[in-house]
């Protein structure tokens, strides 16, 4: 496994610990994460989603990402876009975000 593929796996660790304030699910479970790009340099360029687009805790959510994403040792810049194509759906949960919300 490169370098790369590790950070990008403690990547998706450290967003498996920041949970939507509303939900009680992971932002990562929850499909809120669109794309993960980590360059040679140990860059981060994050594109994320909200389950609304007038969510009131937009901000908070993305300071939270950005802290935490910083936090990882030897990350590089971290970029957080947040986008909303495609709009977020129910569709996007994981199997184990289905299951714990009683989806499935």
């Amino acid at each position: 496994m490169s370098t790369v593929e590790m950070y990008e796996k403690m990547v998706v660790s450290v967003l498996k610990t920041i949970y939507d304030p509303e939900i009680p699910v992971n932002i990562y479970d929850l499909g809120l994460i669109y794309k993960i790009d980590v360059d040679d340099n140990y860059n981060l360029n994050i594109d994320m989603t909200l389950t609304a687009p007038n969510c009131p805790m937009a901000d908070d959510l993305m300071e939270m990402v950005n802290f935490k994403l910083n936090s990882i040792e030897g990350v590089g810049t971290v970029k957080v876009n947040l986008v909303f194509e495609p709009a977020w759906d129910k569709s996007m949960l994981s199997e184990e975000a289905k299951l714990d919300l009683g989806f499935l």
